[in-house]
């Protein structure tokens, strides 16, 4: 579609900083410190490390990098140049899940994971359904170009994220009980996205008032990590409108989606 002049339409792309509460975050946590964590504003896998520091009440620094121009400081800790980074002294680690265990690890305050051996591996089994089959559904939906291939789409996330719920502790609100914990955190970058990029972007419902699933999705958008980490709605759409399109070099992970293959 052109605008009125004939000008075509302007693309939209990422941000390359948070805006609203996440910037006031990014911006109360930019002192030099000994863990450091190399993120992108717009990225859900950020904002799952993200989201445990400041559950945990960690002491960190935050530095906001471009991803795609890949500066030396992220390469350093990751020599893929993919985000979040995690530097810690002179020792640097990466992917989200590895990271959340390590800090998990390096303090026990606010354990995030069941002091049982049972709970933690049921904890860990379901971040692994979010991570095989919950994320890449997301992204096969958003990418669909065609109507058919939505619908599809659609109904097998929905299918995935009912299974969550389902083994989620009855009352709730959250998927262990009462507190934020370990799967919740590996969630909730994509339920804030929920809302935020599959609903203006592929029509995404709103929960069904009174379910557990909609008690699950407002608890976890009211926790005050995730609001502190979460920007204003216009850097979302505008992040994922290269998705939404399904254009050429919008990604890795949307090349993989594309391809079929695993996430990187």
């Amino acid at each position: 579609m052109s605008q009125p002049n004939g000008a075509p339409k302007e693309k939209k792309t990422y941000h390359k900083q948070a805006s609203g509460l996440a910037l006031q975050t990014a911006q109360a946590h930019a002192s030099d410190h000994p863990l450091k964590l190399y993120g992108s504003c717009f990225c859900p896998f950020v904002q799952r490390v993200w989201i445990s520091l400041e559950l945990k009440a960690l002491s960190y620094q935050y530095i906001e990098v471009d991803p795609y121009a890949k500066p030396q400081s992220l390469l350093d800790v990751n020599p893929r140049g993919l985000v979040p980074g995690l530097r810690h002294g002179d020792w640097g680690c990466y992917e989200s899940t590895v990271l959340m265990e390590y800090l998990e690890d390096l303090d026990q305050t606010k354990p995030l994971l069941p002091k049982d051996a049972k709970g933690r591996a049921d904890s860990r089994l379901w971040s692994d359904h979010i991570n095989r089959n919950v994320i890449p559904s997301f992204y096969h939906f958003l990418q669909a170009q065609e109507t058919a291939k939505q619908v599809s789409e659609a109904g097998v996330l929905k299918e995935h994220i009912s299974k969550l719920v389902a083994a989620a502790d009855e009352q709730g609100p959250f998927f262990l009980g009462e507190d934020m914990t370990f799967v919740d955190v590996q969630f909730a970058p994509w339920v804030i996205r929920l809302r935020k990029v599959l609903q203006p972007y592929r029509g995404w419902p709103d929960p069904e008032p009174g379910s557990r699933w909609e008690k699950w999705v407002t608890a976890i958008e009211q926790a005050e990590a995730t609001k502190r980490t979460t920007s204003d709605d216009k850097l979302y759409l505008d992040s994922y409108e290269r998705y939404a399109e399904n254009r050429p070099n919008t990604s890795m992970l949307a090349k993989a989606v594309n391809e079929g293959r695993g996430l990187p």
